[in-house]
């Protein structure tokens, strides 16, 4: 198990193993191709054991911590949620001209009908002391011959278990956008045959925007709930440029009166 501190012979050894590949790399230009080659095996073989302890040390350094769910929450939440996407790494972790139905993480699905695709999306690392995902989703849009663009983001079967008519749900997220773009989250509520949508705007401007859906003045039948999902729909998007740097979820009971 390595030391929390190197001690002194650690040191001392470092310090003549970068002195000893600082004269190797001086004498480079001039060695035999045959040694040279030899060379760069080594280099190669401890440049990959490097590379992998600067991406642990990346990912567990680099704040905030990969798999957090911490945000802020109303107070009587009796369900919060950030999807994985959001939380921790997504393989593959970009796709250039996306397809339509092409899926990132469990839970998040793209939707679109551009004949040619020039979309490119991408998961990246959030880094600012200001966020609370450890993720965000990076969408590129060039040329859009399409008539629509939406995220797709399923609620875990813990969003609709026990949903009342008297529950709000709110939508918490951080955007940020090259230019002016209208965007609308649509929530999605199917009971029995019949699915319940509720749309809101998402006002742009603070990075911070939050929507409630109240589903007071919906026809919910409470006792047939069976999934629910929310579709991000972006107006226009050619030519720009959309990160969402968080993505939460949750819901709490209206008060009593």
């Amino acid at each position: 198990m390595a030391r929390a501190t190197p001690s002194l012979i650690d040191q001392l050894q470092h310090r003549r193993a970068l002195r000893r590949w600082e004269r190797v790399a001086e004498r480079a230009e001039a060695l035999p191709l045959p040694a040279l080659r030899a060379l760069r095996h080594r280099a190669a073989q401890l440049r990959a054991r490097l590379d992998r302890v600067l991406f642990t040390a990346d990912a567990r350094l680099t704040l905030p911590r990969i798999g957090s769910n911490a945000f802020h929450k109303p107070l009587h939440s009796d369900w919060a949620w950030r999807p994985g996407l959001w939380r921790g790494p997504i393989s593959p972790p970009g796709v250039a001209a996306a397809e339509t139905k092409q899926r990132f993480g469990d839970e998040v699905t793209l939707f679109h009908d551009c004949r040619i695709s020039e979309l490119t999306v991408r998961q990246v690392r959030n880094t600012r002391e200001t966020d609370l995902a450890p993720f965000g989703l990076r969408m590129d849009v060039f040329n859009f011959d399409g008539s629509f663009l939406s995220l797709v983001i399923d609620l875990p079967e813990a969003a609709v278990r026990g949903l009342k008519r008297r529950h709000l749900v709110r939508l918490s997220c951080v955007v940020e956008t090259e230019r002016p773009i209208e965007i609308f989250a649509r929530l999605n509520v199917r009971h029995g045959p019949n699915t319940e949508q509720i749309v809101r705007e998402l006002t742009l401007g603070d990075e911070g925007i939050v929507v409630e859906f109240d589903l007071a003045y919906s026809n919910l039948n409470e006792k047939r709930v069976e999934r629910a999902w929310v579709d991000l729909i972006f107006e226009q998007p050619s030519m720009n440029q959309v990160v969402l740097r968080d993505v939460t979820f949750s819901r709490r009971p209206r008060a009593e009166l």
